[in-house]
């Protein structure tokens, strides 16, 4: 009898949730297109939704997955979950052990409370649903071994808005078009919104901290990217917004502070898939934007350049003059405004002297602003060794200091 019981429980061992009162008996109890309103308290998961219902835990009530799989799955469409903490879902990276897994269309989730699970919201090929004001934290580990906060794979059309995420790996977007990432907050992350093929995208009006990478957008065409707050992304090989094989994106009125690079971008493959940077705020970077191979394809006009150690640096061969830098504010404008229009009497221009040695062998970035290339370069400045590389002209620079205000919400961003 004894060694009977030692056996029953080497292959069915006793979970935590074993106490908890069944979350799937409560969703097979509730007829489609009915609304469940569990007692409050911790049910045992996981659990699936297999039909058009609603759930309303009034913020009460605690799904615990047992660390199985995930702990919420929606196959339906039109289902609403709202006011769930959900949490404890397995550990598999190969299975996305997630809070909820969505495979359904136009479904709400709203006002959930999602942490100690692996990946927080995970889409997958899951249209027109809407993801809103949840609270999402992975399982403590290692940052690049956490899940993803939200993931879409083959999904469209959704609205993920108002999101406070911490403590995950990446929001991220997979071959997912026309979806809408607006007035998230996003912290300790390692990219706070990653997109892989997914064009025609909307970033409106999210706060990301701390994060290596704030935005990066990947072979993604025609993405909006506007209003975003982006401060401390300061990972070694990241940038607060990078630009990669993309064409016709826009970046509107984004303050990006305090980063390692505020903006990366190389260029678009066609001449006519220009990158527009317009009405942005680039400031207290180490440098403000870094080109790397160069051909051309980028508008900047109307950014505001502040108290970067380098404005803009360009790695790799390319012309300068491809690009097109038009009212932008440098607080290193040399110039002045004789007639009082607010546009400087000559251009702007930018000269590479020692720079040089650091954008072109990157084991030298190391000295970077060191006593040693500072008196370097103002030799170099004072009598030229060789002629300096030129990396930007601005014809009609920006005299007068912008008043920046940054509204996520909508508004201009400089006044």
């Amino acid at each position: 009898m004894i060694k009977n019981l030692f056996f029953l429980l080497l292959v069915f061992p006793l979970t935590a949730t074993a106490a908890f009162p069944s979350f799937q008996a409560l969703i097979d109890a509730t007829p489609a297109g009915g609304t469940l309103r569990p007692k409050p308290g911790t049910y045992a998961g996981p659990a699936t939704i297999s039909r058009q219902i609603a759930i309303d835990g009034g913020g009460k009530v605690t799904v615990d997955g047992g660390g199985i799989g995930s702990v919420l799955l929606i196959d339906s469409s039109r289902v609403v979950v709202r006011g769930l903490r959900l949490t404890n879902s397995g550990e598999s990276h190969d299975r996305m052990d997630s809070g909820i897994t969505l495979t359904g269309n136009e479904n709400r989730i709203e006002d959930n409370v999602v942490e100690g699970t692996l990946f927080g919201i995970s889409l997958k090929r899951a249209n027109h649903n809407v993801l809103r004001r949840n609270r999402i934290r992975s399982k403590p580990a290692e940052l690049a071994m956490r899940g993803e906060s939200i993931r879409l794979w083959y999904s469209m059309d959704n609205l993920i808005e108002g999101n406070d995420i911490d403590q995950a790996r990446d929001l991220v977007m997979m071959n997912s078009p026309r979806n809408r990432i607006v007035g998230n907050v996003i912290r300790n992350s390692r990219y706070g919104i990653h997109l892989f093929f997914s064009p025609d995208s909307v970033l409106e009006g999210n706060s990301l901290y701390h994060t290596a990478t704030g935005i990066i957008v990947l072979n993604s065409d025609r993405v909006m990217v506007r209003r975003n707050l982006i401060f401390h992304s300061l990972g070694v090989s990241g940038a607060g917004l990078a630009f990669k094989m993309s064409a016709e994106d826009v970046a509107d009125g984004n303050e990006i502070v305090h980063c390692a690079v505020g903006i990366l971008a190389d260029s678009p493959v066609e001449a006519a898939g220009k990158t527009l940077l317009r009405g942005n705020r680039i400031a207290h970077n180490a440098v403000g934007i870094r080109f790397y191979g160069e051909r051309g394809g980028h508008a900047l006009y109307g950014n505001s350049f502040e108290n970067n150690l380098i404005h803009v640096a360009m790695f790799g061969s390319g012309d300068a003059l491809a690009n097109d830098f038009r009212g932008n504010y440098w607080d290193d404008y040399q110039g002045f405004d004789r007639n009082h229009d607010g546009i400087g009497d000559i251009p702007h221009e930018l000269y590479a002297y020692t720079d040089r040695i650091w954008m072109e062998i990157p084991m030298a970035r190391f000295f970077r602003n060191s006593p040693a290339l500072e008196l370097l370069d103002f030799l170099e400045r004072l009598a030229p060794f060789s002629a300096p590389d030129l990396v930007l002209r601005d014809a009609a620079p920006v005299f007068n200091k912008p008043a920046w205000r940054l509204n996520t919400s909508g508004k201009t961003a400089i006044q």
